[in-house]
């Protein structure tokens, strides 16, 4: 692999992890147009470890908010902070609290269902990729309808995230795992079919990311010398910056459009985009 096309390949996942695309769906295309079908999937780890940063950096005072309230929770101290009706996910203690057990049930539910999961993708044909466009299309248009009904009934002030909206969205992440099916366009699917209200449902999904990537990682960390030897360190390090920095602007991009509720919008790309895969690929 060059340094141009693990720069090309990485800003392709810097646009497709957060845009519900499918990120794996398209780098698994893409590499089978470049002719790099052998590269080790801990390659497309790192990657995603490069847009995981950018999901960190985005989120960082969500994040240390969470962190504040295990801290919190532990040493059983007092919030002298002023409760935060906006903010579902950690404005009270109550709400980080059980935001953070729901994290923890959706990462183990994921974690379940990508055991599986990993030992399929392997031998998966890149159709299949283009019947995940399509799953994932169906998915953001059933949701936004689904939104669309149950908008009225959403509770606003809700307080962090239910056992069952964890449940689900845990559910729809693991399916996510499947290349051409959408991670972020499943668990915020997911969210949105539990009654997660908007905004709300685009952070839970890329927080509940973080544990997903790191697991991925974790697993895969065998195939490293693998990668050091099929494709070199120069090509990784390029692919890892240009998606760091594309990833950043494109979740920038997308949480505007979540909080439009505009999601549905990619479904008229990923229906042709899909057709055209079945046909020619």
């Amino acid at each position: 692999m060059s340094v141009i096309q693990g720069i090309l390949l990485g800003i392709l996942q810097g646009v497709t992890e957060f845009l519900p695309v499918s990120s794996s769906g398209h780098l698994q295309i893409a590499q089978k147009l470049f002719g790099l079908e052998n590269i080790p999937l801990l390659f497309d780890v790192f990657l995603h470890l490069a847009t995981l940063l950018a999901v960190c950096l985005f989120f960082w005072k969500k994040i240390a908010a969470l962190l504040k309230c295990l801290g919190r929770w532990i040493t059983k101290k007092e919030n002298k902070n002023p409760p935060d009706a906006n903010d579902i996910l950690c404005g009270t203690d109550i709400a980080g609290r059980r935001t953070i057990i729901a994290l923890i049930i959706s990462t183990v539910i994921t974690g379940a269902i990508g055991i599986v999961t990993s030992k399929l993708i392997p031998e998966m044909p890149v159709k299949f990729v283009c019947i995940g466009f399509l799953i994932t299309a169906a998915l953001l248009i059933i949701s936004k309808i689904i939104n669309s009904k149950n908008e009225k009934t959403i509770e606003k002030k809700q307080e962090g995230v239910s056992v069952k909206q964890s449940v689900l969205i845990g559910f729809m992440q693991g399916i996510g795992t499947l290349p051409g099916i959408s991670r972020s366009g499943s668990t915020i699917s997911g969210a949105l079919f539990g009654k997660l209200e908007r905004k709300a449902a685009g952070e839970y999904s890329f927080l509940v990311s973080i544990p997903a990537i790191l697991g991925a990682f974790i697993l895969e960390l065998k195939d490293l010398g693998d990668v050091s030897e099929s494709i070199g360190a120069a090509p990784v390090i390029a692919g890892c910056i240009s998606a760091f920095i594309v990833g950043f602007l494109a979740l920038a991009g997308l949480m505007k459009l979540i909080k439009h509720g505009k999601l549905a919008w990619f479904a008229a790309y990923l229906i042709p985009a899909g057709i055209l895969g079945l046909i020619f690929l």
